[in-house]
């Protein structure tokens, strides 16, 4: 039965529904898709209907990684379910208070694919880059984006999620992000700091938190934050704020780093207790619209840089012995790619683009193809 659905889903999609929505500029259709999981959100007919969808074409398939059980190894990468942005914390708030939805996607997308990482969170709101920041190419099945971190802020967000917190999903992450433009490492430290315990005060405990390293799609970001002593520093204070809570902590590096870094990065993992390594984040790359601003790009075109990444870092942990599980990100459209990432040596894999090209049934469509070998 389930082979049955996802055969006339993947034939639906891609011959009817993809090509609707690919009639729209990408950015137009990520605003739209955005305001439909908004209405999703609140609604308790739609809820329990995504709730069955996932029963239907999601298999129990639990795997242990990065200190945790998770109910299927395809976890939604952080990016999408993010929140809007805001001018100020009073501002952020204030929606808040008026039982505004200001992270859109927060219950439907995980009623409906399971793990999900929420964020990147700042620990002060940002209205995101203006203009258009959402890209795709059809013919390498890739997107590209300069959101620019566009989020509520950690205290909104914390706020928000401890309002709804009887209707979190079982299975989600948190994504946090030092502030681009905070260059100087102590107040970075302190950014980070501020940032875990906004939620855990809030008594939002995660499935993991996810610390990120690597923000390209902002036009103030300093980059420099994968060094060996900003990235231990930084693990430190994320994992001294989670203290006695326990939450698993991983986090999230970027693609085209020297193999020397990569050997650096993972034994500062192993050494500051970081129980999963994220690889990797979008590749920066001129916009379409202006090649003097970045963008990040994701999908088909990140694909070799990211599984690269992780053999690297599979070579390194192997030899080390360290325990730190490996998640591939980038480019995890299909079978062969998600195979081709286990092979190299993830745990787990996350993904993003795959929900542009293949719809919101992306990762069952992986996960059968990669268990039937038909892909």
């Amino acid at each position: 039965m389930r082979t049955v659905i996802l055969t006339l889903y993947a034939f639906l999609y891609e011959n009817i529904i993809r090509r609707l929505i690919f009639r729209s500029s990408a950015h137009d259709a990520h605003r739209q898709m955005l305001r439909l999981l908004a209405f999703f959100d609140r609604s308790p007919l739609f809820d329990n209907l995504l709730a069955a969808a996932h029963r239907l074409v999601f298999p129990s398939h639990e795997r242990s990684v990065g200190g945790v059980r998770l109910s299927n190894p395809l976890i939604l990468a952080a990016g999408l379910v993010k929140g809007e942005g805001f001018e100020t914390e009073e501002k952020a708030a204030a929606a808040v208070a008026r039982g505004e939805n200001i992270i859109p996607g927060w219950r439907a997308m995980p009623r409906l694919v399971g793990p999900v990482e929420f964020g990147s969170f700042t620990r002060h709101p940002r209205l995101g880059n203006p203009g258009v920041v959402v890209w795709r190419d059809e013919t390498t099945r890739s997107t590209q984006n300069r959101v620019g971190l566009r989020n509520p802020g950690v205290k909104a967000a914390a706020a928000f999620l401890a309002r709804h917190r009887h209707h979190l999903p079982p299975y989600f992450g948190i994504n946090i992000a030092v502030s681009p433009g905070v260059t100087e490492l102590n107040r970075q430290e302190i950014e980070i700091t501020e940032s875990f315990r906004a939620f855990l005060g809030q008594n939002i405990r995660p499935t993991w938190f996810t610390l990120n390293l690597s923000c390209p799609n902002t036009e103030d970001d300093p980059g420099s934050r994968q060094t060996e002593e900003q990235t231990r520093r930084l693990c430190r204070a994320a994992r001294d704020a989670i203290g006695t809570d326990n939450v698993p902590l991983w986090v999230k590096i970027s693609p085209e780093l020297a193999h020397e870094q990569y050997r650096v990065l993972l034994r500062v993992f192993y050494e500051t207790g970081i129980q999963a390594v994220i690889a990797t984040n979008t590749l920066p790359r001129p916009a379409p619209d202006d090649p003097a601003l970045t963008a990040g790009v994701g999908g088909g075109k990140l694909h070799a840089a990211a599984l690269e990444a992780v053999r690297l870092l599979a070579q390194e942990k192997a030899l080390h012995h360290y325990a730190v599980d490996i998640i591939g990100c980038g480019g995890i459209l299909d079978g062969c790619s998600y195979r081709q990432f286990c092979a190299a040596g993830a745990d787990a894999v996350q993904y993003w683009s795959a929900l542009v090209y293949r719809g919101p049934l992306a990762a069952a469509l992986i996960e059968s193809e990669l268990q039937h070998g038909n892909a």
